[in-house]
């Protein structure tokens, strides 16, 4: 299981489809004293891996502290970053403090469409920079892109690349509309291209060693199987059945794209949100509807559960860009 906690709200970027609408610094922010209470939850709640991201996370003073403290409760931390701040010290400090990975985006192989999207010159450079200095402090790290229409003919040089700076894996994310994304909803991809770029994808994974993975795209697990390609993975979609994630101020939903309230860590302890909330027990019974209810890959692919609640409004719907329909695939 792993969780995600946006430690911060705080970001030196203003990325075009940032879901948590991330700048400034939220006011009412967990304090360290918090963070490391939140900490101790996590792990009593059976969770192994941590996710520290934001906004971006290394704009917290406490951040090597908190990574720090995760690792000596038996979490294994990595960070989620933009990669502009890992210089050669810090990536050192990172990997000192017990961070185990870093993810770094990056969303085109061309510096100017990269910043463009991240509306800040010289993101692009600073996010290759940071991951030279992972690599060079032995920190491993991967490369996290965002698709959209005008970057889906970049993934396969995107991969390419990563391999050339040493990621151990390029995760290519399927955007949701949620936070800022809502903006740019029409540039998301839809059904057709949907499911030709997780082709795409699973046939380059036999091309290289790194891992890749298509993520807010649970049909790759469906699509894996189909083509024969053996994954480390057992389930496409996480949300409220092994994943969830918490805003900076504590509140907990079942995942960063399905903006459900669960419950404020303040109120209620961590462990007890995860285990008795109504929506994550709903969510565990996979009982969806439409065509995700009666598909033969539910239990390894469960659609997205946000993207469902985004389009019809409920979060046990069918999954509206997937292609699959009871054995045969068709249009929606």
């Amino acid at each position: 299981m792993l969780v995600s906690w946006n430690t911060t709200n705080a970001c030196n970027l203003y990325c075009k489809h940032c879901y948590r609408d991330s700048g400034a610094r939220a006011e009412e922010e967990l304090n360290t004293a918090e963070g490391v209470a939140l900490i101790n939850e996590i792990a009593a709640a059976g969770f192994k891996i941590m996710i520290f991201s934001g906004g971006e996370p290394l704009m917290r003073d406490d951040i090597f502290h908190l990574l720090n403290h995760a690792h000596t409760m038996g979490l294994r931390p990595v960070l989620g970053s933009n990669g502009t701040l890992i210089t050669p010290e810090t990536a050192r400090k990172l990997k000192a403090a017990g961070a185990m990975a870093v993810g770094v985006s990056l969303d085109s192989a061309d510096p100017g469409r990269h910043d463009q999207f991240r509306a800040s010159p010289g993101a692009w450079q600073g996010a290759v920079d940071g991951m030279r200095a992972c690599r060079e402090a032995g920190l491993p790290f991967q490369v996290h892109t965002t698709v959209m229409e005008w970057n889906s003919g970049e993934i396969e040089t995107l991969t390419g690349l990563s391999v050339e700076l040493g990621a151990r894996g390029h995760h290519v994310f399927f955007m949701v509309p949620t936070g800022r994304a809502v903006d740019i909803e029409a540039e998301t991809l839809r059904a057709r291209e949907y499911e030709a770029l997780i082709k795409r994808i699973i046939e380059k994974q036999k091309q290289v060693d790194i891992e890749l993975k298509p993520t807010c795209a649970p049909q790759f697990m469906r699509i894996a199987s189909q083509l024969g390609v053996k994954m480390r993975f057992s389930r496409g979609c996480l949300a409220g059945t092994a994943y969830c994630i918490i805003s900076p101020k504590g509140q907990v939903q079942p995942c960063a794209y399905l903006d459900i309230p669960l419950g404020n860590v303040r109120d209620m302890p961590f462990s007890r949100i995860w285990r008795e909330n109504e929506v994550l027990q709903r969510l565990r019974t996979m009982d969806y509807s439409g065509g995700c209810g009666a598909c033969g890959y539910k239990k390894i692919c469960g659609g997205c559960r946000a993207r469902a609640y985004f389009y019809h409004g409920d979060y046990m719907a069918a999954e509206p860009w997937c292609l699959y329909r009871e054995g045969k695939e068709t249009a929606p």
